[in-house]
């Protein structure tokens, strides 16, 4: 689907890539001091750059304009870029790293691609390894917390609206960090709400599924995994082979409406009330848009075209941002099928035709080995893959739990309490609640995923 650069790449001029970094001369302004990183990030990644700050020269504006916007809305490279690329690599200008970050998803061009991972190593002063070339580059201006540069989400929204039309009105200002956003290697899904028979070269949500009971569920192994929802004493299990083929739902259970997205790369299905909105506010009806934030779904709002922060439910653009709309989390537990049936037995289970003759296990195969796509530094305290029980408190304190050490402790009887939230055991799985018992909206979801949207958050990782 991405535009492929035919033309073959003119060599750049002779060696204006080679140039060493102590011969840079002309350096724009250079920012104040930032707050010092984390160890464990220069120890992984090494000391950044020094920063620029302010505008960029009007020359540098143009080398921006023909290297990366006119090659990729005109699908051409010539000489001009050629040049263009030279500049921008020779500027010490680190923050346009990022517009070559963009660009560099999209490249199909082998020749172009180095000539990209060259000028972004100069800038970035690193050389930088022969393989995962993107992911290389952008994990470094993740971790390092290289600032954009100036008119930064109008270049972007160029580079990539050139791809997908359909994102143009996504690529918007609002309350999200577009540094961070990448493409997911899927197309938009933007069909009308209610046609999920309605094909599409997307990952196509579910509206309004169709159901079966636990006993018509003969084609589910009793180890296959479900995330279960209760809502009003009524139950549902959404199994993840569905799920992984879908990656989002709309639905209505116990009298209420929900979106329920899942995160393949997160290990994070979620379940979010989308009624009981302020008046005017026609329910949301959400949708994968192709996009990822450091490697985590990026989902919006078919109805108002607002996209969602996944982990939260707040909305971070357009109208529904305007309207400060933060959507109420319903707990989803994740177990083993045959462990839901037995607890929940009246419950009803996605029907099987909605898998669409797929069985994936993204989890166990493709996301085995750590996140695919980059998310530059993690914190330390636990495995990137490991699972975490997340909630949000009232008071919007974020806690974790190591799910492994709280099953441990919760089968033994131990207790576990952090800040008046518990856990309980439910249906093999686990639920945070209040202490007075009442539900609190927690999910699973791996460490690196929950810590990277909460980075201030609580640990529990045992006693």
């Amino acid at each position: 689907m991405a535009r492929v650069f035919d033309k073959t790449l003119t060599t750049l001029r002779k060696g204006a890539l080679g140039v060493a970094i102590a011969a840079i001369t002309a350096l724009p302004a250079l920012a104040q001091d930032r707050e010092p990183l984390p160890d464990y990030v220069t120890e992984e990644y090494g000391t950044p750059p020094t920063i620029p700050t302010g505008p960029l020269s009007d020359d540098l504006k143009t080398a921006v304009r023909l290297a990366f916007v006119e090659s990729m809305t005109q699908s051409t490279w010539g000489q001009d870029q050629n040049i263009a690329l030279n500049d921008i690599a020779t500027s010490g200008d680190v923050r346009l790293v990022w517009i070559i970050s963009d660009m560099m998803r999209f490249v199909t061009n082998g020749a172009l691609n180095d000539a990209l991972t060259q000028a972004a190593s100069l800038l970035l002063e690193k050389q930088l390894p022969a393989f995962n070339q993107w992911g290389a580059v952008t994990d470094h201006l993740i971790a390092w917390d290289i600032p954009e540069p100036p008119n930064y989400l109008q270049t972007k929204r160029a580079i990539f609206t050139s791809v997908v039309p359909e994102w143009k009105g996504l690529f918007v200002k609002g309350d999200i960090d577009w540094r961070h956003v990448s493409w997911g290697g899927v197309l938009i899904d933007n069909r009308p709400f209610d046609t999920t028979d309605d094909p599409c070269n997307c990952i196509p949500a579910a509206d309004n599924p169709a159901v079966t009971s636990a006993e018509e569920a003969t084609w589910l192994d009793d180890d296959d995994i479900v995330f279960g929802i209760e809502v009003n004493g009524e139950y549902r299990a959404y199994p993840r082979q569905i799920m992984e083929v879908r990656e989002m739902v709309n639905d209505t259970l116990g009298g209420r409406d929900l979106g329920i997205p899942y995160c393949t790369l997160c290990g994070a299905a979620q379940a979010y009330f989308t009624d009981d909105l302020p008046n005017g506010i026609d329910r949301p009806i959400l949708r994968t848009s192709g996009l990822l934030i450091r490697s985590n779904k990026v989902m919006y709002d078919i109805t108002s075209g607002s996209v969602f922060d996944t982990f939260t439910g707040e909305a971070v653009t357009g109208k529904l941002k305007r309207r400060n709309v933060h959507l109420n989390q319903a707990t989803v537990i994740t177990s083993e099928w045959r462990d839901w049936k037995k607890a929940h037995p009246e419950t009803t289970v996605l029907a099987e035709e909605l898998a669409l003759g797929r069985d994936f296990d993204f989890r166990n195969n493709r996301d085995a080995n750590g996140p695919i796509f980059p998310v530059g530094d993690t914190d330390p305290r636990l495995p990137v893959h490991e699972d975490i029980i997340g909630i949000v408190t009232a008071d919007g304190t974020p806690i974790a739990f190591q799910r492994s050490k709280a099953l441990v402790a919760l089968r033994s009887g131990a207790e576990i309490e952090v800040d008046g939230v518990r856990l309980a055991l439910d249906a093999g799985g686990i639920r945070a609640e209040h202490v007075d018992g009442s539900d609190i909206g927690s999910h699973q979801a791996f460490w690196f995923a929950w810590s990277q949207f909460h980075p201030d958050t609580k640990l529990w990782a045992g006693s």
